[in-house]
């Protein structure tokens, strides 16, 4: 068998100069969020099932890699990834660059292990699945969950997740009839309640996710009425978008000049503030097929 041939060491300039590079990278893509095109491509990355995994500089990194030959990624993954997915990268295609951590045990003089680890960072490799086929007799796996109609009910088992999860952070939720034209539900912070209006399911999943990101953190008084609706409109998109309900014709908010000093440190801490949420509710919604196959089960 054929000897793989060895790596020549980086020397401490090259290993400078690769981080320097990869510095770079991540603040330039962290700039695209300054405007409005960028951040509303990037929140419809996030909604999709194959980015919500990578944390928010690598899904700007794949983000602005893919603007750049002009394709939308929906679901990316490393090589031997896709092959377990019955998909194989097409020959030639030109790999995303995204920053993974690489923990390293800390040696003292003598070169015993001090039990401590530093965490450096290293480019690997993925891929878009617009870039694989699917691979001979084989039947690839489903990716994306079929989109679904606001209007309709087939996610009406996730208001059972979506309310334990406002339990959990002490708010009662109550679902009853609104008047038509006013609001479609609201959050009291003080009386910890959130009040969903009746109707389709599928509505009342949005209205829910949306009244709940308020009620983690994002209030009028923490971050003024303007910025809080944007923060959770967006929570919003992303974890609908994730679970398969169709919010491509709604609009994605922006608001111009998130800070008059720091924007781009300012623009990254909402980011990474909708990220989190975002995560806090698709984990409470981890349990949707068993729970879509129960209630199946109970039809």
């Amino acid at each position: 068998m054929p000897r793989r041939p060895t790596r020549t060491p980086l020397t401490d300039a090259e290993r400078d100069a690769r981080r320097a590079a990869d510095r770079d990278r991540l603040e330039q893509a962290a700039r695209a969020l300054l405007t409005t095109d960028g951040w509303q491509r990037w929140i419809k990355v996030r909604g999709t099932n194959g980015l919500a995994r990578y944390s928010v500089s690598n899904q700007l990194l794949i983000a602005v890699d893919c603007w750049s030959r002009g394709i939308t990624p929906t679901y990316v993954a490393g090589f031997r990834a896709f092959l377990d997915l019955n998909r194989c990268v097409r020959k030639g295609s030109k790999a995303i660059k995204i920053l993974a951590p690489c923990p390293v045990k800390q040696r003292d003089r003598s070169g015993e292990n001090t039990g401590e680890k530093r965490i450096f960072f290293r480019t690997v490799p993925v891929f878009d699945v617009c870039m694989t086929d699917p691979l001979p007799g084989k039947d690839p796996v489903p990716l994306q969950p079929p989109a679904e109609p606001i209007t309709g009910d087939s996610h009406r088992h996730l208001i059972a997740p979506l309310t334990a999860l406002a339990c959990e952070l002490g708010y009662t939720v109550e679902i009853r009839d609104l008047p038509d034209g006013g609001p479609g539900g609201w959050c009291d912070p003080k009386a910890k309640q959130i009040v969903i209006a009746a109707g389709p399911a599928n509505s009342q999943v949005r209205t829910l996710t949306h009244e709940i990101a308020h009620g983690l953190g994002v209030g009028y008084a923490e971050y003024g009425r303007e910025q809080a609706e944007v923060l959770v409109d967006c929570v919003t998109y992303i974890v609908c978008s994730s679970v398969g309900l169709d919010v491509g014709g709604e609009s994605i908010p922006y608001i111009a000049g998130w800070g008059e000093d720091g924007a781009l440190d300012a623009i990254r801490a909402y980011a990474g503030t909708i990220d989190t949420l975002a995560r806090r509710i698709e984990d409470a919604l981890e349990t949707q097929p068993d729970a879509a196959a129960n209630e199946a089960a109970a039809a």
